[in-house]
């Protein structure tokens, strides 16, 4: 989905582009006809310096180039209209125009190639994190899952969001999460936290001794001085916000430890109802400074609901007055049926309270729990194009 975006974004770009060609072109015209007109003693011929200068901060190097040339151009018409080309003061205007033609033109050439390495970095991060955030199932046990990445638009808001599913003897276990930070650092701990939970979710018989064994893996690499984001000087400040979950087959239950990370809805009947821990863990790498004893806390889970996960992206994305976006209050008021729906609904949503885009990423994971005997282990993946 990110290539798609990028190269969406590249042919709107360059729409906008040709569209505001007119606009030097225009200058172009009305300055050359009135310096025509113009009394003797009136030169208007400076101003066309515009037309290339506009053109660069849009365009590229042979658009820039060829605005130029048309400004020169019509200097050149408007000294043989009014006097000759060996005018001296016209002859003076031309060269002037030449030599900024020539060098707003190299400055549209390095704008271009950096706006083409973003592109690229951009590209790459986006690839990564792809790799990283492997598909969930769109049906796993007894639950149906949907889910969805919002990407920043900005290449510095790319991060660390991270959502991932395993199955067990028993049941389903899940993990939610966000990396202090962004970029490819970020995206590095949110894989190393991924491929620790994949290693360990289906091993470990018991929740707290799972998320004992990822703040391990956290906390070791975190300390190791080789380590992205590492002081050797000093402690590092990174740390992962998580709240991971079990969820039996066989008992209407959800069982979660909920390491620093906002807490899930809950969506039964209409009602919403945050699923608040009594005893909240710190968040991942930061059990060196903080004493904790990982303690699992169980909610009722039952046929039909539904639990949403979701990462602070979501609950502090802004409207331009600046209000946060109230995530409860906006599933409240949904009416559909199904996970699916529900997160089509709450991208829509999002993106209409922040005026279209995000400054920070997003991910949401909405869990539907079925019946027993709508028990299905199908891994077809569901798209989180919504």
């Amino acid at each position: 989905m990110g290539s798609r975006l990028l190269r969406g974004d590249e042919r709107w770009s360059r729409m906008q582009g040709h569209a505001l060609v007119a606009v030097p072109l225009a200058l172009i015209a009305i300055v050359t006809v009135v310096d025509v007109l113009a009394p003797p003693d009136v030169h208007l011929g400076p101003f066309l310096v515009a037309a290339p200068a506009v053109t660069a901060s849009f365009a590229g190097p042979r658009t820039t180039g060829l605005i130029g040339a048309v400004a020169v151009l019509a200097q050149a018409v408007v000294a043989m209209t009014r006097t000759t080309l060996t005018d001296l003061n016209h002859t003076l205007q031309i060269i002037a125009l030449i030599l900024i033609s020539v060098f707003v033109t190299f400055l549209a050439h390095l704008r271009e190639r950096h706006e083409k390495e973003l592109i690229q970095l951009r590209s790459v991060a986006q690839a990564a994190q792809e790799v990283v955030l492997r598909p969930l199932p769109h049906r796993i046990g007894s639950l149906r899952i949907a889910y969805v990445y919002l990407a920043a638009e900005a290449e510095a808001q790319i991060g660390g969001d991270l959502y991932a599913a395993a199955r067990t003897a028993r049941g389903t276990r899940l993990i939610i999460g966000d990396v202090r930070g962004k970029g490819l650092e970020a995206i590095g701990d949110a894989a190393l936290l991924l491929g620790a939970f994949r290693a360990a979710a289906h091993r470990q018989a018991d929740l707290p001794v799972l998320v004992a064994y990822l703040e391990g893996t956290i906390s070791s690499d975190l300390t190791n001085p080789g380590a992205p984001g590492s002081d050797i000087e000093g402690p590092s400040e990174a740390f992962i916000t998580a709240a991971v979950l079990d969820i039996p087959d066989d008992e209407s239950t959800l069982n979660m430890i909920n390491c620093g990370h906002p807490p899930p809805l809950l969506l039964r009947g209409g009602r919403i109802t945050p699923l608040e821990v009594s005893h909240p863990a710190p968040p991942l790498g930061l059990t060196e400074f903080v004493d904790s004893a990982f303690a699992a806390e169980a909610f009722a889970f039952e046929v039909g609901d539904i639990v949403l996960l979701y990462t602070d992206g979501v609950i502090e994305a802004r409207d331009r007055a600046g209000t946060f976006y109230p995530l409860a209050e906006r599933v409240a008021a949904w009416s559909g049926k199904g996970p699916h729906a529900l997160l089509s609904y709450l991208c829509n949503d999002l993106l209409s309270h922040a005026g279209g885009h995000l400054d920070d990423d997003a991910a949401m994971v909405a869990i539907e729990r079925l019946p027993a005997d709508a028990s299905s282990n199908g891994a077809g993946g569901l798209s989180s194009e919504l």
